[in-house]
């Protein structure tokens, strides 16, 4: 079964990072995994996406995903307005937003257009744990612990992988509470 995963955000705040751990926790889980970013000339704010496909078999597609089966937007902003970011979605597709879930617009918005809706508070999370703002981690983690795709462990060795010393242990913390405070808006 192929799942293809579309992330959105801006330049510098880890969207290419957080594909790309994602690619790596599946490979370590057995499974074959594609990771590519979508950027041109921007710089540290502009728009930018990434994508994550992940397979039991080979992947042969090689080209951009327009259908995917879940959209993560990890800029708290770009949040706010998930029409925007869930073109191509596939129907009873998932949406992670890093938000803070109070909007019941949204939360109609995406019952009517058949998605489900997962918020985290990722800015909030990652400011009162280690007062910086870090979202790509944090959304991961609660994209993880939703659907189950790999363990929070196997995500965990990936991180140690990547970064060492006190940007591990920072990066631990987040995970943890990512995965205790996610909510299921619409299932």
């Amino acid at each position: 079964m192929l799942i293809e995963v579309r992330w959105h955000g801006r330049g510098g705040q880890g969207v290419v990072t957080g594909s790309n751990l994602l690619a790596r926790a599946m490979i370590l889980e057995g499974k074959y995994a594609q990771h590519f970013p979508e950027f041109g000339p921007e710089r540290a704010g502009a728009p930018v996406k990434s994508y994550t496909r992940i397979s039991d078999q080979p992947i042969e597609i090689h080209c951009g995903i327009y259908e995917p089966d879940m959209v993560i937007v990890i800029d708290p902003v770009m949040s706010k307005n998930p029409q925007e970011y869930v073109y191509g979605l596939k129907k009873g597709g998932d949406i992670f937003l890093n938000h803070s879930g109070g909007d019941e617009e949204i939360v109609e918005w995406a019952r009517s257009a058949g998605f489900k809706l997962h918020v985290l508070d990722a800015r909030k999370i990652s400011l009162e744990e280690i007062n910086r703002e870090i979202y790509n981690v944090p959304m991961l983690a609660a994209m993880l612990k939703v659907k189950k795709l790999c363990s929070l462990q196997t995500f965990e060795k990936v991180l140690a992988q990547r970064f060492s010393g006190k940007v591990l242990e920072m990066n631990l913390k987040l995970v943890k509470r990512a995965s205790e405070e996610v909510e299921t808006l619409v299932g």
